[in-house]
């Protein structure tokens, strides 16, 4: 049956069949009368997602790089200073963006492990009498690490420092599947897409907006046309878009929202925590290390482990490809050839999650792995047998 095996990359996720199925529509006019019924109430509980009360939610036919240039262009200006750490390859690439749009980037180089410097930007920010930074770039889960950052504890550095400027977050790998807080964290922008926690096909940037964010869009001068954020609340605000909309994508996301709703956001993070436990205790049966420095940082959709010396990850990810159909994540920049990725996230279980252990085990016995075949396997099913919520039967 050919195609049938979950996929463990990062993203695209696993698409569940309601979500397939609520996706599979006919042709319909997104200028009817009641599309509004269709995008007004979405808007609003996409909002409950992002656990904001105060902002907005702004969505465009794009992916989650689409939510970033939307970010910087309808709150900056050529020449504005940013300061950004860099502690992996989507930090990286954001800040290629910001220096594309002509905006000066501070960057503060990290270990690819390592997590955002709170302690660094406190002193950057208290640094800058000026107040010249005019945002603060942060990547909540950076995806080729694995590694989760303490965005509250970046917005604690912004206010200690008593400094003005924006924070603007990645949560692309994180959003509805780890907690994001962007009211109690004070984001201002937080850009994610619809192939990750929402588990659906590419196709969708979701974006918060702070009021503050909103408020600078007026002096922002990055040129923007697709992604202008005042065309799009205008539409929205009239129950519409000014361009076509995906209208397969909207209502499957209108399907996603609600199955978040139904499981329930904190039972949403638990399940990727114990998901990602399982498979990090087989990790640590194979004698493997992870690329995050420490437990604290350890992401709960995604896990990247160095491989032994002597290995080539991409001969193993291949190797598990073509050989038992099934997909992980490779190393990217400096990891290339170093580490694979296994992604726990969205659409996912502890029985399918098994099965990516269990594949992951054929394959590196097949290339000679320092590995014992099974011992992974039986460290997570340890794990999932002492941690499973046995629904209580009903009495006859």
């Amino acid at each position: 049956m050919v195609g049938q095996n979950p996929v463990f990359i990062p993203g695209p996720t696993n698409i569940p069949d309601r979500l397939r199925q609520a996706m599979s529509l006919q042709t319909a006019d997104h200028r009817a009368p009641d599309f509004v019924d269709l995008l007004g109430p979405l808007l609003e509980d996409l909002k409950g997602i992002f656990k904001t009360g105060t902002g907005r939610v702004i969505t465009f036919p794009a992916s989650g790089t689409g939510g970033w240039e939307a970010a910087i262009t309808n709150t900056l200006s050529p020449g504005d200073t940013v300061l950004v750490a860099r502690y992996g390859m989507f930090s990286h690439r954001w800040i290629d963006m910001c220096r594309r749009h002509g905006l000066d980037v501070e960057v503060l180089d990290r270990p690819w492990g390592s997590g955002a410097p709170a302690d660094l930007f406190a002193e950057r920010l208290a640094a800058d009498r000026a107040r010249t930074i005019k945002a603060v770039l942060v990547t909540h889960n950076e995806t080729a690490t694995g590694v989760r950052s303490d965005v509250a504890a970046v917005r604690r550095a912004i206010d200690g420092a008593d400094h003005p400027a924006l924070l603007l977050v990645d949560c692309v790998s994180s959003l509805a599947s780890m907690d994001f807080q962007m009211d109690a964290w004070g984001v201002d922008i937080a850009v994610t897409g619809s192939q990750k926690g929402f588990m659906l096909p590419t196709g969708m940037a979701i974006v918060g907006v702070s009021d503050k964010a909103m408020a600078a869009i007026p002096s922002a001068r990055c040129p923007r046309c697709f992604f202008d954020f005042r065309d799009m609340v205008a539409a929205n605000d009239e129950g519409g878009y000014p361009y076509t909309p995906p209208l397969p994508l909207l209502h499957g996301l209108r399907a996603s929202v609600a199955m978040l709703g139904e499981e329930g956001l904190e039972a949403v993070f638990a399940r990727h925590f114990r998901i990602a436990e399982g498979i990090r205790r087989a990790i640590a049966a194979w004698g493997m290390t992870l690329v995050a420095h420490s437990p604290d940082l350890y992401s709960d959709t995604v896990s990247a482990i160095h491989v032994p010396p002597g290995f080539d990850s991409n001969t193993l990810t291949d190797h598990a490809y073509h050989t038992y159909g099934v997909s992980y994540g490779i190393g990217l920049g400096p990891l290339d050839g170093k580490v694979f990725r296994i992604g726990h996230l969205g659409s996912m279980t502890d029985v399918m999650a098994l099965s990516g252990v269990a594949t992951l085990e054929m394959a590196m016995a097949d290339l000679g792995y320092p590995i014992t075949l099974g011992a992974g396997v039986a460290a997570a099913q340890d794990y999932y047998r002492a941690t499973v919520t046995i629904p209580k039967q009903k009495a006859a």
